[in-house]
């Protein structure tokens, strides 16, 4: 018997190895969204509303549809969104807890192998999603004053703070949902 996922075409992705870190000092041109403009004090209610759309995504017909050839389709977006939301909320609490930690690399595109994005069930990830989106809200509840400056090291030498940590995330929360054409 053939499984449903089999009949959804691979097609390879264009692996991104783009350093989106020019986020955090300017607008993106492609969703509009400006990290830097993101104070202290809302990081964590903006992780709520760009997480927030994704269960509308998720309910869509053609959320494993891939709009073109190397293109996530909705629902690996929103397993990448998941797992953003897992590792960022790791992160702020290293950040928090250590001092200056070294992050480990890691590749989105074999993440999105590796855990079988393609074949993911959107009723499944909708509420993984939700549960890393409120662990990520929850890693920003408290930190005040001098934490915001704390420092950590992502792999490829990139130095963040707890707070622009938290803006950068934000932007690629905003971007994958205008890569699904998604309000916030």
């Amino acid at each position: 018997m053939s499984d449903a996922n089999d009949q959804i075409p691979s097609g390879e992705i264009v692996p991104d190895d783009k350093d989106w870190t020019w986020t955090l000092t300017r607008p993106c041109p492609e969703c509009g969204f400006e990290a830097s403009a993101v104070g202290p004090e809302l990081v964590p209610g903006s992780i709520a509303v760009l997480t927030r759309p994704w269960a509308k995504v998720l309910a869509r017909a053609d959320v494993r549809d891939r709009p073109a050839p190397g293109v996530w389709s909705a629902l690996e977006y929103a397993c990448h969104v998941r797992d953003v939301c897992a590792l960022f909320a790791e992160r702020t609490r290293l950040m928090l807890t250590e001092q200056s930690p070294r992050f480990a690399n890691w590749d989105q595109d074999a993440t999105a192998i590796e855990k079988s994005y393609r074949r993911a069930d959107p009723d499944v990830v909708a509420g993984e999603l939700a549960a890393a989106a409120q662990a990520y809200v929850e890693s920003y509840a408290g930190v005040s004053g001098e934490q915001w400056d704390r420092p950590g090291v992502r792999s490829n030498g990139s130095e963040f703070t707890v707070l622009t940590l938290g803006q950068y995330g934000l932007h690629d929360l905003a971007h994958h949902l205008w890569d699904v054409r998604a309000a916030h």
